[in-house]
Protein backbone atom coordinates (compact mmCIF):
# COMPACT_ATOMS: atom_id res chain seq x y z
CA UNK A 1 0.00 0.00 0.00
CA UNK A 2 1.32 3.12 -1.22
CA UNK A 3 2.16 5.70 1.84
CA UNK A 4 2.35 9.31 1.16
CA UNK A 5 5.01 11.55 2.55
CA UNK A 6 6.44 14.95 2.56
CA UNK A 7 10.10 16.39 3.41
CA UNK A 8 10.73 19.35 5.01
CA UNK A 9 12.91 22.10 2.90
CA UNK A 10 15.11 20.74 0.30
CA UNK A 11 13.36 18.20 -0.30
CA UNK A 12 9.47 19.12 0.30
CA UNK A 13 8.74 19.89 -3.58
CA UNK A 14 10.05 16.68 -4.94
CA UNK A 15 6.52 15.24 -4.53
CA UNK A 16 3.99 18.40 -5.23
CA UNK A 17 3.77 18.03 -8.83
CA UNK A 18 3.95 19.83 -11.51
CA UNK A 19 4.38 23.52 -10.52
CA UNK A 20 6.17 22.68 -7.75
CA UNK A 21 9.94 22.43 -9.65
CA UNK A 22 11.54 21.80 -6.76
CA UNK A 23 14.37 22.94 -4.58
CA UNK A 24 17.36 25.41 -5.78
CA UNK A 25 19.93 25.73 -3.82
CA UNK A 26 22.48 29.06 -4.29
CA UNK A 27 25.98 28.35 -3.30
CA UNK A 28 28.23 31.57 -2.03
CA UNK A 29 30.93 32.12 -5.10
CA UNK A 30 33.06 34.81 -4.12
CA UNK A 31 35.18 34.68 -0.99
CA UNK A 32 33.72 38.19 0.57
CA UNK A 33 29.98 36.80 1.45
CA UNK A 34 31.27 32.64 1.55
CA UNK A 35 31.59 32.78 5.12
CA UNK A 36 28.04 34.04 6.00
CA UNK A 37 26.29 32.34 3.22
CA UNK A 38 26.68 28.65 2.06
CA UNK A 39 23.58 28.23 0.32
CA UNK A 40 19.94 30.02 0.27
CA UNK A 41 16.82 27.30 -0.86
CA UNK A 42 13.20 28.12 -1.93
CA UNK A 43 11.30 25.39 -1.61
CA UNK A 44 7.93 25.35 -3.27
CA UNK A 45 6.35 23.24 -0.49
CA UNK A 46 2.39 23.22 -2.34
CA UNK A 47 1.26 25.28 -5.91
CA UNK A 48 -2.27 25.31 -7.61
CA UNK A 49 -3.75 27.02 -10.80
CA UNK A 50 -2.32 30.14 -10.34
CA UNK A 51 -0.45 30.30 -6.94
CA UNK A 52 1.99 28.96 -4.92
CA UNK A 53 3.20 28.65 -1.53
CA UNK A 54 6.79 28.60 -0.88
CA UNK A 55 9.32 28.52 1.97
CA UNK A 56 12.95 30.05 2.12
CA UNK A 57 15.86 28.70 4.50
CA UNK A 58 19.37 29.78 4.57
CA UNK A 59 22.37 28.16 5.73
CA UNK A 60 25.75 29.93 7.16
CA UNK A 61 29.13 29.21 6.37
CA UNK A 62 31.48 29.16 8.49
CA UNK A 63 30.40 32.37 10.29
CA UNK A 64 27.31 32.94 11.89
CA UNK A 65 24.50 35.37 10.35
CA UNK A 66 22.68 38.10 13.17
CA UNK A 67 20.57 39.99 11.10
CA UNK A 68 19.53 39.54 7.34
CA UNK A 69 17.91 41.08 4.41
CA UNK A 70 17.32 38.54 1.66
CA UNK A 71 15.94 39.99 -2.00
CA UNK A 72 15.21 37.94 -4.92
CA UNK A 73 13.29 38.63 -8.47
CA UNK A 74 9.51 36.67 -8.45
CA UNK A 75 8.30 35.55 -11.65
CA UNK A 76 6.92 38.24 -14.28
CA UNK A 77 3.40 39.17 -12.89
CA UNK A 78 3.68 37.08 -9.53
CA UNK A 79 2.57 39.18 -6.64
CA UNK A 80 3.10 38.05 -2.61
CA UNK A 81 -0.53 37.86 -1.20
CA UNK A 82 1.22 36.94 2.45
CA UNK A 83 4.15 36.46 3.59
CA UNK A 84 5.08 35.24 7.56
CA UNK A 85 7.94 35.62 9.95
CA UNK A 86 9.73 38.22 7.89
CA UNK A 87 9.23 41.98 7.19
CA UNK A 88 8.57 42.30 3.53
CA UNK A 89 8.82 45.11 0.14
CA UNK A 90 7.87 44.07 -2.86
CA UNK A 91 8.47 46.26 -6.21
CA UNK A 92 7.84 45.15 -9.46
CA UNK A 93 9.26 41.65 -9.58
CA UNK A 94 11.69 42.47 -6.47
CA UNK A 95 11.35 41.00 -3.15
CA UNK A 96 12.52 41.89 -0.35
CA UNK A 97 12.44 40.56 3.51
CA UNK A 98 14.89 41.12 6.50
CA UNK A 99 14.28 39.50 9.57
CA UNK A 100 11.90 40.34 12.75
CA UNK A 101 14.03 39.89 15.94
CA UNK A 102 13.39 36.68 16.81
CA UNK A 103 14.63 34.49 13.61
CA UNK A 104 17.42 36.75 13.01
CA UNK A 105 20.55 34.56 13.66
CA UNK A 106 21.25 31.52 11.77
CA UNK A 107 24.32 29.81 13.38
CA UNK A 108 27.58 28.98 11.53
CA UNK A 109 26.73 25.58 9.26
CA UNK A 110 23.03 25.13 10.48
CA UNK A 111 20.29 25.31 8.13
CA UNK A 112 17.06 27.37 9.15
CA UNK A 113 14.12 27.80 7.81
CA UNK A 114 13.74 31.45 8.26
CA UNK A 115 10.18 32.66 6.27
CA UNK A 116 7.26 31.30 4.18
CA UNK A 117 4.77 33.11 1.54
CA UNK A 118 2.21 32.93 -0.65
CA UNK A 119 2.37 33.84 -3.89
CA UNK A 120 0.18 34.43 -6.78
CA UNK A 121 1.64 33.50 -10.10
CA UNK A 122 4.06 31.50 -11.46
CA UNK A 123 6.01 29.29 -9.12
CA UNK A 124 9.26 30.05 -11.51
CA UNK A 125 12.18 29.85 -9.22
CA UNK A 126 14.13 32.97 -8.79
CA UNK A 127 17.25 32.68 -10.71
CA UNK A 128 19.41 34.80 -7.82
CA UNK A 129 19.33 35.72 -4.08
CA UNK A 130 21.54 38.67 -2.14
CA UNK A 131 22.29 38.10 1.57
CA UNK A 132 22.54 41.59 2.80
CA UNK A 133 23.28 43.24 -0.73
CA UNK A 134 26.07 40.74 -2.37
CA UNK A 135 25.05 37.73 -4.22
CA UNK A 136 24.98 34.59 -2.03
CA UNK A 137 26.43 32.34 -5.33
CA UNK A 138 25.38 31.36 -9.14
CA UNK A 139 21.72 29.16 -9.54
CA UNK A 140 22.14 25.44 -9.74
CA UNK A 141 19.34 24.28 -11.90
CA UNK A 142 17.65 21.10 -10.76
CA UNK A 143 18.80 18.37 -12.97
CA UNK A 144 15.52 16.04 -12.73
CA UNK A 145 12.40 16.59 -14.23
CA UNK A 146 9.55 17.00 -12.41
CA UNK A 147 6.75 14.72 -12.66
CA UNK A 148 3.80 15.77 -15.20
CA UNK A 149 1.71 13.43 -13.18
CA UNK A 150 0.04 15.12 -9.54
CA UNK A 151 -0.71 11.84 -8.71
CA UNK A 152 2.59 9.95 -9.28
CA UNK A 153 3.26 8.24 -5.23
CA UNK A 154 6.18 9.07 -4.00
CA UNK A 155 9.29 7.03 -3.35
CA UNK A 156 8.84 4.78 -0.71
CA UNK A 157 12.17 5.10 -0.03
CA UNK A 158 12.39 5.32 4.45
CA UNK A 159 15.06 7.87 4.07
CA UNK A 160 12.12 10.19 2.41
CA UNK A 161 10.61 10.70 5.49
CA UNK A 162 12.18 9.86 8.72
CA UNK A 163 8.80 9.69 10.69
CA UNK A 164 7.96 11.03 13.95
CA UNK A 165 10.25 11.36 16.92
CA UNK A 166 10.11 8.15 19.48
CA UNK A 167 7.37 8.53 21.87
CA UNK A 168 8.36 9.21 25.45
CA UNK A 169 7.88 7.86 28.16
CA UNK A 170 4.74 8.96 30.13
CA UNK A 171 3.41 9.94 26.79
CA UNK A 172 0.25 8.68 24.68
CA UNK A 173 0.96 8.08 21.33
CA UNK A 174 -1.57 6.67 18.49
CA UNK A 175 -0.36 5.92 15.01
CA UNK A 176 -3.73 4.53 14.13
CA UNK A 177 -1.91 1.13 13.43
CA UNK A 178 -4.22 -0.73 15.44
CA UNK A 179 -7.21 0.18 13.94
CA UNK A 180 -9.02 -2.84 11.77
CA UNK A 181 -12.57 -1.55 11.17
CA UNK A 182 -13.30 0.90 8.12
CA UNK A 183 -14.67 3.13 11.16
CA UNK A 184 -12.07 4.77 13.61
CA UNK A 185 -12.65 2.79 17.07
CA UNK A 186 -10.97 1.57 20.39
CA UNK A 187 -9.96 4.81 22.25
CA UNK A 188 -11.67 6.77 19.69
CA UNK A 189 -14.85 7.96 19.18
CA UNK A 190 -17.12 9.41 16.01
CA UNK A 191 -19.38 11.98 16.57
CA UNK A 192 -20.60 15.71 15.44
CA UNK A 193 -22.56 17.53 18.16
CA UNK A 194 -26.15 19.29 17.56
CA UNK A 195 -26.78 17.89 14.25
CA UNK A 196 -25.34 15.05 11.71
CA UNK A 197 -24.61 16.01 8.56
CA UNK A 198 -22.57 14.15 5.40
CA UNK A 199 -19.71 13.99 7.22
CA UNK A 200 -16.98 11.34 7.62
CA UNK A 201 -14.73 9.79 9.34
CA UNK A 202 -12.71 6.36 8.19
CA UNK A 203 -9.72 4.08 8.64
CA UNK A 204 -7.50 4.62 5.53
CA UNK A 205 -4.69 2.09 4.37
CA UNK A 206 -3.56 4.15 1.18
CA UNK A 207 -2.52 7.09 2.69
CA UNK A 208 -0.05 7.76 5.65
CA UNK A 209 2.37 9.70 7.31
CA UNK A 210 4.00 6.14 8.86
CA UNK A 211 3.13 2.94 8.58
CA UNK A 212 -0.13 2.18 6.62
CA UNK A 213 -3.02 3.66 8.50
CA UNK A 214 -4.88 6.83 9.16
CA UNK A 215 -7.48 8.83 9.55
CA UNK A 216 -9.34 9.73 6.27
CA UNK A 217 -11.76 13.11 7.82
CA UNK A 218 -14.40 14.10 5.06
CA UNK A 219 -15.81 17.26 6.26
CA UNK A 220 -18.81 18.91 4.27
CA UNK A 221 -19.41 22.49 4.30
CA UNK A 222 -21.57 24.22 6.46
CA UNK A 223 -21.84 23.58 10.26
CA UNK A 224 -24.02 20.82 10.27
CA UNK A 225 -22.06 18.85 8.02
CA UNK A 226 -18.98 18.34 10.57
CA UNK A 227 -17.46 15.79 11.68
CA UNK A 228 -14.63 14.46 14.58
CA UNK A 229 -13.03 11.77 16.34
CA UNK A 230 -12.28 12.19 19.96
CA UNK A 231 -10.87 10.52 22.87
CA UNK A 232 -10.61 11.50 26.66
CA UNK A 233 -6.89 13.83 27.80
CA UNK A 234 -5.10 12.40 30.93
CA UNK A 235 -5.04 15.00 33.63
CA UNK A 236 -1.19 15.60 33.19
CA UNK A 237 -1.49 16.23 28.83
CA UNK A 238 0.50 19.59 28.71
CA UNK A 239 2.07 18.97 25.08
CA UNK A 240 0.15 17.71 21.87
CA UNK A 241 1.64 16.58 18.17
CA UNK A 242 -0.41 15.79 15.37
CA UNK A 243 0.46 15.39 12.11
CA UNK A 244 -1.93 16.28 9.37
CA UNK A 245 -2.29 16.35 5.71
CA UNK A 246 -5.03 18.85 3.84
CA UNK A 247 -6.39 18.58 0.07
CA UNK A 248 -7.81 22.17 -0.48
CA UNK A 249 -6.38 25.69 0.90
CA UNK A 250 -7.51 27.36 4.36
CA UNK A 251 -10.35 29.27 3.45
CA UNK A 252 -11.29 32.36 4.45
CA UNK A 253 -14.21 31.76 6.31
CA UNK A 254 -13.56 30.56 9.85
CA UNK A 255 -12.98 26.82 10.27
CA UNK A 256 -11.67 24.48 12.95
CA UNK A 257 -9.51 20.97 12.65
CA UNK A 258 -8.97 20.01 16.45
CA UNK A 259 -11.44 20.89 19.49
CA UNK A 260 -11.16 20.60 23.21
CA UNK A 261 -13.77 20.91 25.92
CA UNK A 262 -12.61 23.62 28.58
CA UNK A 263 -13.85 22.60 31.84
CA UNK A 264 -13.03 25.19 33.05
CA UNK A 265 -14.75 27.60 30.82
CA UNK A 266 -18.26 26.13 31.37
CA UNK A 267 -17.69 22.85 28.59
CA UNK A 268 -17.31 25.15 25.89
CA UNK A 269 -14.57 24.63 23.27
CA UNK A 270 -10.77 25.58 23.14
CA UNK A 271 -10.28 24.59 18.93
CA UNK A 272 -7.63 25.44 16.26
CA UNK A 273 -8.34 26.03 13.08
CA UNK A 274 -8.23 28.69 10.35
CA UNK A 275 -9.66 32.00 8.76
CA UNK A 276 -8.41 34.20 6.34
CA UNK A 277 -6.05 31.43 5.06
CA UNK A 278 -4.39 31.32 8.18
CA UNK A 279 -3.78 29.23 11.03
CA UNK A 280 -5.86 30.77 14.14
CA UNK A 281 -6.64 29.45 17.32
CA UNK A 282 -10.74 30.31 18.86
CA UNK A 283 -12.16 30.20 22.29
CA UNK A 284 -16.01 29.38 21.88
CA UNK A 285 -17.11 31.17 24.65
CA UNK A 286 -16.45 34.56 23.68
CA UNK A 287 -14.98 34.36 19.95
CA UNK A 288 -11.88 35.32 20.76
CA UNK A 289 -9.23 34.69 18.10
CA UNK A 290 -5.57 34.01 18.16
CA UNK A 291 -3.70 36.27 16.41
CA UNK A 292 -6.22 39.22 15.75
CA UNK A 293 -8.28 38.96 12.12
CA UNK A 294 -6.42 42.25 11.36
CA UNK A 295 -3.71 41.68 8.16
CA UNK A 296 -1.34 42.15 10.56
CA UNK A 297 -2.27 39.88 13.16
CA UNK A 298 -3.09 36.90 10.35
CA UNK A 299 0.53 37.73 8.94
CA UNK A 300 1.96 36.33 11.89
CA UNK A 301 0.45 33.29 11.31
CA UNK A 302 1.09 30.83 8.46
CA UNK A 303 -1.42 28.37 6.49
CA UNK A 304 -0.43 24.70 6.47
CA UNK A 305 -0.09 23.80 3.59
CA UNK A 306 -2.08 21.41 0.91
CA UNK A 307 -0.97 17.73 -0.09
CA UNK A 308 1.24 17.57 2.06
CA UNK A 309 1.94 16.14 6.20
CA UNK A 310 2.66 18.84 8.17
CA UNK A 311 3.62 18.46 12.33
CA UNK A 312 1.51 20.69 14.00
CA UNK A 313 2.86 21.02 17.47
CA UNK A 314 1.77 23.15 20.60
CA UNK A 315 1.34 23.74 24.44
CA UNK A 316 -1.11 24.44 26.97
CA UNK A 317 0.26 25.01 30.18
CA UNK A 318 -1.72 27.08 32.74
CA UNK A 319 -2.88 30.26 31.00
CA UNK A 320 -0.10 30.16 28.71
CA UNK A 321 -0.27 28.84 24.62
CA UNK A 322 2.12 28.01 22.12
CA UNK A 323 2.40 26.82 18.67
CA UNK A 324 4.68 25.23 16.14
CA UNK A 325 4.38 23.99 12.66
CA UNK A 326 7.14 21.43 11.48
CA UNK A 327 8.96 22.22 14.36
CA UNK A 328 9.13 26.11 13.73
CA UNK A 329 7.36 28.94 16.52
CA UNK A 330 4.33 30.58 14.87
CA UNK A 331 4.53 34.11 16.39
CA UNK A 332 0.96 35.06 16.04
CA UNK A 333 -0.01 31.85 17.88
CA UNK A 334 1.38 32.49 21.53
CA UNK A 335 -0.14 33.49 24.49
CA UNK A 336 2.35 34.47 26.98
CA UNK A 337 0.19 36.48 29.86
CA UNK A 338 1.40 40.01 28.44
CA UNK A 339 -0.85 41.53 26.02
CA UNK A 340 0.57 41.99 22.45
CA UNK A 341 -1.31 44.13 20.14
CA UNK A 342 -2.71 42.09 17.05
CA UNK A 343 -1.49 39.27 18.81
CA UNK A 344 -2.97 37.88 22.26
CA UNK A 345 -4.39 40.95 23.63
CA UNK A 346 -8.07 40.06 22.77
CA UNK A 347 -7.39 37.23 24.13
CA UNK A 348 -6.21 38.16 27.43
CA UNK A 349 -9.24 40.20 27.42
CA UNK A 350 -10.98 37.47 29.66
CA UNK A 351 -9.51 37.25 33.12
CA UNK A 352 -8.02 34.30 34.70
CA UNK A 353 -8.03 32.09 31.26
CA UNK A 354 -6.47 28.74 32.47
CA UNK A 355 -7.99 25.79 30.52
CA UNK A 356 -9.02 22.33 32.17
CA UNK A 357 -8.69 20.48 28.82
CA UNK A 358 -11.34 17.08 28.89
CA UNK A 359 -10.75 15.49 25.25
CA UNK A 360 -8.92 16.07 22.32
CA UNK A 361 -11.42 15.76 19.09
CA UNK A 362 -9.55 15.71 15.09
CA UNK A 363 -11.90 16.69 12.38
CA UNK A 364 -13.28 19.22 10.74
CA UNK A 365 -16.25 21.91 11.43
CA UNK A 366 -16.80 24.90 8.61
CA UNK A 367 -18.96 27.87 9.66
CA UNK A 368 -18.98 28.87 6.42
CA UNK A 369 -19.74 26.98 2.41
CA UNK A 370 -16.39 25.14 2.84
CA UNK A 371 -15.48 21.44 2.66
CA UNK A 372 -12.11 19.58 2.87
CA UNK A 373 -10.31 16.10 2.65
CA UNK A 374 -7.81 15.74 5.49
CA UNK A 375 -5.98 12.85 7.15
CA UNK A 376 -4.45 12.72 10.64
CA UNK A 377 -1.61 10.18 11.62
CA UNK A 378 0.78 10.30 14.74
CA UNK A 379 -1.18 11.75 17.35
CA UNK A 380 1.05 12.16 20.75
CA UNK A 381 0.49 13.53 23.91
CA UNK A 382 1.78 14.06 27.56
CA UNK A 383 3.96 15.83 30.63
CA UNK A 384 6.72 16.94 28.02
CA UNK A 385 7.28 17.84 24.52
CA UNK A 386 7.29 14.82 21.83
CA UNK A 387 8.54 16.63 18.98
CA UNK A 388 8.02 15.85 15.21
Amino acid sequence: MPVMRTRRLAAVAAACGALAAGTIAVVAAGPAHAAACERIDYTVVSSWNGGHQAAVSLTAGSASVDGWTIAFDLANGATVQNAWNVDWSQSGTGFTGSDVGWNATVAAGQSRELFGLIVSGSAVQPASFELDGVECGSVEQPTDTPSEDPTETPSEDPTDSPGPADCPAGAVCDDFENQTGTVPGGDWTVGAADCTGTGTATVDTAVANSGDTSIRIEGGATYCNHVFIGRDLPADAEWFRVYMRHTTAQPQNHTTMIAMQDADDAGADLRLGGQNGALQWNRESDDATLPAQSPAGVALSRPLPVAAWTCVEFQITGGNLATWVDGDAVEGLVVDGVPTHDVDEQWLSKPSWSPDLGDLRLGWESYGNDADTLWYDDVAFGPERIGC
